[in-house]
């Protein structure tokens, strides 16, 4: 499992509360085009909680270019979840699911989107229901479980599931009696409830239902007048009339389902595919045009494919390009691609090198894998190195620059934001939330802003200049190592679940010095050179900065060291 994670084995993971990539619709949509921009065949799933306002939040996220909205009702949960969330998070998803659905037909989105739901749905009642209020796909999780054998002991994260569900130890997985058969069972039954209370309504397909509430009307509780006092209107509304007189649309002709293949809503990153065409021109020697890869199941045409299979077999390539900021996600289409037909740490260092000249767009390499090393001679903005692998980014300020590196800004916030490996040297600093949940990568800046390392778990650091505060927070695992040269770094360390020690273990001093000779390689960093030229001092003003239970087993092993070192060789 810490293999998996990128993380040390007998850690103790944080799974952070909020997604730090995204504060707002424009950062929703952008990951969703990073992740389609990486696997052009992938439908992006979003989920929002059934709450109250979920439907604005819905039609932003169909906006965003999302397939499939998962409305999630408060009910169910995973077992490994805290007591007060299970009980008091999110609205039931009837009132949620409601809301997206009428906000949707309302703005004229209903048509680009799948919209799902989950959270309690137990029988076929639930499932017609849930189709009457706009749903088309159906999520079951606790109780597929529980057909399986689970008895809901909340255990699922202590790794002592007594039934053997949720564990990875053998003790415990000897009792686990589940078979296929049982889900298979459950779900035949669920499958036949359905078709009988569809009968009872008098329809033959789910899409008859699907966004139908004249099918539901609320019932009268007897002996009950407070319930009864309950209004239901609004969830039971149906605004495709409205809508209808309203644009001069024919009812029939406002599509309550899905009707388009894909929500592919923003445009294609014209210099990454410029980039692949380049490169299989070089690859085949042909100026015959491949074709242009799209999205969808055939997003990749052949020619393209068979061209990237030579890579291994070919000397290294050298592309150069002038990039502007609307150049998004330069390297992230290719190295799907790469990783698609060669594996993403497999292709050999060097393998293509793309040089670009300018400003290049959000997402600069995310998604990067080995074998392709992006430089840049100007700036990028977020998202820099996001979710990379593998390969190398360089960015360096130009030959002519008159103003002083180290002092400013060459990249934007949340650069190498759960970066898993390959390296990154910046010759400036970088923003906010740099390297949140790095768990493998290398990197070496001159500066970072608020909330640095967070979340990390694995890699490595070097700051050559001053950071914000709150850094380390909930930092698990990995090294940071941080020029302190205002004598003030203590004082923004988030001592919560870190300490930050003086450098003074002669390995530590020559990993910094290492890295920073590789910073200065590979960016010409003045910073890097001034630092170098005076050492001595540059290694007093060192800190590492280390997860508490790292710093206590190190303590220990040289505990251990010392009391087995014979008095005479001490």
């Amino acid at each position: 499992i810490a293999r998996l994670r990128n993380t040390q084995p007998g850690v103790q993971l944080i799974s952070p509360p909020p997604h730090h990539d995204i504060y707002s619709i424009e950062d929703l949509a952008q990951l969703i085009h990073d992740l389609k921009e990486v696997n052009p065949r992938a439908r992006i799933t979003v989920k929002l909680v059934a709450e109250s306002g979920v439907g604005t939040v819905a039609a932003g996220v169909a906006k965003a270019s999302a397939d499939n909205i998962l409305i999630s009702g408060h009910d169910g949960g995973t077992g490994a979840s805290p007591l007060s969330s299970t009980k008091h998070a999110g609205s039931p998803w009837e009132l949620g699911l409601a809301e997206a659905q009428q906000t949707l037909l309302i703005n004229n989105l209903r048509e680009r989107v799948t919209l799902r739901t989950d959270g309690g749905i137990r029988n076929g009642r639930d499932v017609v229901i849930a189709a009457i209020l706009g749903a088309e796909q159906f999520n079951f999780g606790t109780t597929a479980m529980i057909a399986m054998g689970c008895v809901y002991v909340r255990k699922c994260h202590l790794n002592t599931c007594p039934v053997g569900v949720a564990t990875t130890d053998p003790k415990f997985r000897a009792k686990f009696k589940g078979t296929p058969e049982m889900v298979i069972n459950y779900f035949n039954g669920v499958a036949q409830e359905a078709r009988e209370w569809m009968a009872k309504v008098g329809v033959r397909t789910l899409d008859e239902l699907i966004g139908r509430p004249e099918y539901l009307t609320q019932r009268e509780i007897p002996g009950h007048p407070k319930a009864n006092t309950l209004d239901l209107s609004a969830v039971l509304k149906d605004v495709v009339p409205d809508l209808s007189a309203q644009t001069g649309r024919p009812a029939d002709q406002i599509a309550r389902i899905r009707t388009h293949e894909r929500n592919d809503g923003l445009t294609k990153p014209a210099l990454d595919l410029r980039i692949i065409a380049d490169l299989v021109k070089h690859l085949t020697g042909s100026d015959q045009p491949a074709g242009i890869p799209e999205y969808g199941a055939d997003s990749t045409p052949a020619a393209i494919l068979d061209a990237l299979k030579l890579l291994p077999d070919r000397p290294p390539v050298r592309l150069e390009y002038d990039v502007v900021n609307t150049d998004r996600n330069i390297g992230t289409r290719l190295s799907g691609r790469i990783a698609e037909l060669h594996g993403d740490r497999k292709l050999p260092e060097g393998t293509i090198h793309i040089v670009c000249h300018g400003t290049a767009g959000q997402s600069f390499g995310t998604f990067l894998v080995a074998g392709v090393k992006l430089e840049i001679f100007g700036e990028a903005n977020d998202y820099v190195g996001k979710g990379m692998t593998a390969g190398e980014i360089v960015i360096r300020v130009t030959e002519d620059a008159s103003f002083e590196a180290a002092a400013n800004a060459i990249c934007g916030n949340t650069c190498l934001y759960g970066a898993t490996g390959g390296r990154l040297f910046a010759n400036g600093r970088a923003g906010e939330r740099f390297a949140v949940r790095n768990s493998g990568a290398l990197a070496v800046v001159e500066g970072v802003g608020d909330h640095g390392c967070e979340y990390m778990t694995n890699g490595t650091v070097v700051i050559l200049g001053k950071t914000g505060k709150n850094f380390g927070a909930g930092m698990s695992g990995g090294a940071a190592f941080v020029y302190d040269v205002d004598g003030k770094f203590f004082s923004r360390v988030n001592s919560e679940m870190v300490v930050a020690l003086p450098v003074t273990r002669p390995q530590d001093l020559a990993e910094v010095k290492s890295l920073i000779e590789q910073h200065v390689a590979a960016t010409g960093s003045a910073q890097g050179k001034k630092l170098l030229s005076a050492w001595e001092e540059t290694s007093r003003k060192l800190v590492r900065v280390i997860a508490k239970e790292r710093a206590a087993l190190e303590a220990a092993e040289e505990e251990h060291e010392s009391a087995s070192t014979p008095v005479g060789a001490k």
